[in-house]
C-alpha cells in the first residue's frame, strides 16, 4: 500500500468519526430540547417527550422537523413560546450538547 492510500484511508476514517460525533451531538441536543419543552409545558412525562423529539429528527434531513415538532407541542399547550425562541434554544442547546460530549471524551 502506498502512502497516498494510507492517507486516503486516514481521511475517510476521520470523516466517519466526525459524522458519528455530529450525529451524537444533534441527538443529545434534541433530547435536551425535548426535556426543556416538557418543562415549559409542565409535562410529567419528560423522558417520553424527549424521546419523541429525538425520533422526530428522522422524518426529514435538517432541523426543521424537530423545530416543527417542538414548536407545535409548545403552541398546542398554550405556552406562548415563539418559533424564534425555540430556534434560539436549539442553538443554545447544540453548544451545550457539544460541550457535554467533549467533556465525556
Amino acid at each position: 500500500m502506498t502512502t497516498f492510500d494510507d492517507r486516503e484511508k486516514g481521511f475517510e476514517k476521520k470523516f466517519a468519526l466526525e459524522q458519528e460525533q455530529e450525529f451524537k451531538v444533534v441527538a443529545r441536543r434534541n433530547r435536551l430540547l425535548g426535556e426543556w419543552a416538557a418543562g415549559v409545558m409542565g409535562l410529567e412525562t419528560v423522558a417520553e417527550h424527549a424521546k419523541a423529539v429525538v425520533k422526530s429528527d428522522f422524518e426529514q434531513p435538517g432541523d426543521e422537523d424537530v423545530l416543527r415538532k417542538v414548536f407545535g407541542d409548545l403552541k398546542g399547550a398554550g405556552s406562548g413560546v415563539s418559533e424564534g425562541e425555540v430556534r434560539m434554544k436549539m442553538n443554545e442547546l447544540l453548544a451545550v450538547a457539544r460541550g457535554q460530549l467533549d467533556a465525556e471524551g
